[in-house]
């Protein structure tokens, strides 16, 4: 990869980055201050999502809950190595595929840093859900920082199974 190229995939993950951060933020802010979810909650959007109001002293998915202020700065201390770890991989990007992926994962890790700072939790508010006869399935109450991340993700685990199979193939 030529140094125009590899300047051009850090640019895009950045761009990334500071659009998955933008708009999970928007969203945040708009349901909490204009909207006042907390108070409207939950917002029924159809059959499979609300919207509902969650203070998420976790990490993604509500694991590693921490109700003291120490564990909070324990878990925003991680985010920001992990956020540090991430820009130096993304400084090391070989394709724009991986920049746009971990753009998408360093961008969701600092609109949930943001909010921990800001509030000393996570607001998460997209609940999904089936519920028909007889069954029932109640999904984890994520917001659009977790949506990121999880897509960045998806997409380091596909290029990591698939793509690099496909340049080898003869």
């Amino acid at each position: 990869m030529t140094a125009l190229a590899r300047s051009a995939a850090v640019r895009l993950g950045a761009v990334t980055a500071v659009i998955a951060c933008a708009a999970d933020q928007a969203s945040k802010v708009y349901l909490l201050f204009l909207y006042q979810l907390p108070q409207h909650a939950p917002l029924r959007l159809g059959p499979l999502f609300d919207f509902v109001f969650v203070r998420n002293r976790g990490i993604s998915y509500g694991l590693f809950q921490t109700q003291g202020e120490l564990g909070q700065w324990l878990l925003l201390g991680f985010k920001v190595a992990a956020v540090i770890a991430l820009g130096a991989w993304l400084l090391n990007a070989r394709d724009r595929f991986t920049a746009l992926s971990l753009g998408l994962i360093i961008g969701g890790a600092i609109g949930n840093a943001i909010d921990r700072v800001a509030y000393g939790w996570v607001f998460d508010f997209v609940f999904f859900h089936i519920h028909t006869a007889g069954w029932r399935f109640d999904w984890y109450v994520f917001n659009l920082a977790d949506v990121a991340i999880v897509a960045g993700v998806i997409g380091l685990l596909y290029e990591s199974l698939f793509a690099g199979r496909a340049a080898k193939a003869p």
